[in-house]
């Protein structure tokens, strides 16, 4: 199959060019036009976002979400590759999953699926996994997510395990005793709200924690990669830095709604706000975009955790942590700090960096490269239309905020996967 998409834009530069594909790859920019001919409506081409964090609920929650919605709504976001999360009904600490979720993915014609398995068995943070099997199905990286891994020996063996299999263990970094019952950041606004609060220590402590684990097996000369998820506070990002400082294997994410929302908008009390951990202060929020500028963090991810509309309606003591957002995460950040962040930094921190993160190789727009690119409208605003999503979660707090950046084509594979009608 061969495809030719005219009038765009490559990332830094003003020149309008075209790009044909062929056989799944890139066969080179600028050629006579063959086979499909698609129009880029003058927008600028990058390659397809990565994300390395996302919650896709199959199997056995496909009420929130299952891998049809789920890397539809990844396509229609710009996506070409999605890490889904292992917290499903059975847990993914099985390589038979792993391989029944990779193979059903492959023939939906969406994002590429690299699902996450467990680092121990049923997230029950006990007992490990048998990591070598599950690597050798397909899983993308070790990881208890929504879980905390509280038995500190047990992420110890995982994390050598993992690292001598050259893979990571990614975590979810909250002392669940410090948490405890929180159900929002820890302050002012908790105590004003009569609300259970989530304190900064607890995702500290835990950092804290994980990071000298780490470094004790990195001074043996143990392999050991540790990846931080969806850092959310100043001083945990402090912790981080030092880690780097002293040239340990240590990688983290941000998530924009860490970046654009803060624990102000709970004084709503409603739910839609409610994830894990908490949307903290703005000078958490004002901290971590430095931590972008600078590359403290590592990469962007979304957490993108989908529930239905009756369980975020729940009171915030009772509802589920989670946000639904893979479909605007892009335009969203554009919108609001592509000034700050330059937007050949902001596609690093979408394509490059999480590649980096999880060491695969660079996406390239080179010829001869895998034909994984989307294209994006950087000047047309448009509405956030949460019944326009994709994703079987139609809301989220950005409703009716107009953004710009919004993709208009992804290809994955050479396939188009995506196209803004």
């Amino acid at each position: 199959m061969t495809i030719t998409i005219t009038n765009i834009k490559r990332v830094g530069s003003d020149k309008t060019e075209s790009v044909t594909i062929e056989h799944g790859v890139i066969k080179g920019w600028n050629l006579p036009e063959e086979g499909q001919v698609l129009d880029g409506q003058g927008g600028t081409v990058a390659p397809a976002l990565i994300e390395p964090h996302a919650h896709l609920r199959e199997p056995g929650q496909t009420e929130k979400e299952d891998l049809a919605s789920g890397l539809a709504a990844a396509a229609a976001g710009g996506y070409g590759t999605v890490v889904s999360m292992p917290n499903t009904s059975p847990v993914v600490d099985d390589p038979a999953i792993v391989r029944a979720l990779i193979e059903k993915a492959s023939g939906l014609g969406f994002a590429r699926l690299k699902p996450a398995a467990a680092l121990t068995r049923g997230q029950q943070g006990e007992t490990l996994a048998e990591l070598g099997y599950l690597k050798g199905a397909g899983a993308a990286m070790f990881t208890d997510d929504g879980r905390t891994n509280e038995n500190a020996r047990t992420l110890r063996l995982g994390l050598e395990t993992a690292g001598s299999l050259g893979m990571i263990v990614s975590v979810h970094a909250e002392d669940a005793s410090l948490r405890a019952d929180g159900v929002m950041n820890e302050g002012p606004v908790s105590e004003a709200l009569g609300l259970p609060g989530n304190p900064a220590a607890a995702e500290a402590a835990r950092v804290a924690r994980d990071i000298e684990i780490v470094a004790e097996l990195h001074a043996q000369g143990r392999a050991a990669r540790l990846h931080i998820q969806h850092l959310s506070t100043a001083r945990a990002l402090d912790l981080v830095r030092g880690a780097k400082a002293r040239g340990l294997p240590v990688t983290c994410e941000v998530c924009p709604h860490h970046l654009t929302l803060t624990d102000e908008a709970l004084r709503s009390f409603d739910a839609i706000y409610k994830v894990a951990p908490p949307l903290r202060t703005q000078a958490d929020a004002d901290q971590l975009l430095v931590g972008l500028k600078d590359g403290s963090v590592d990469c962007l991810a979304t957490d993108h955790a989908p529930h239905t509309r009756a369980e975020k309606e729940r009171d915030l003591l009772d509802a589920p942590s989670g946000i639904a957002y893979i479909e605007l995460a892009f335009p969203l950040m554009y919108t609001r700090f592509g000034d700050a962040l330059g937007l050949e930094k902001l596609v690093d921190l979408f394509t490059a960096a999480p590649a980096r993160v999880m060491g695969w190789p660079a996406p390239s727009l080179d010829a001869g490269a895998v034909a994984d690119l989307v294209v994006l409208d950087l000047a047309t605003e448009r509405p956030v239309n949460p019944a326009e999503f994709k994703s079987k979660a139609k809301f989220t707090p950005w409703a009716g905020e107009t953004l710009k950046g919004w993709p208009l084509l992804t290809v994955v594979d050479g396939k188009v996967a995506y196209q803004r009608s």
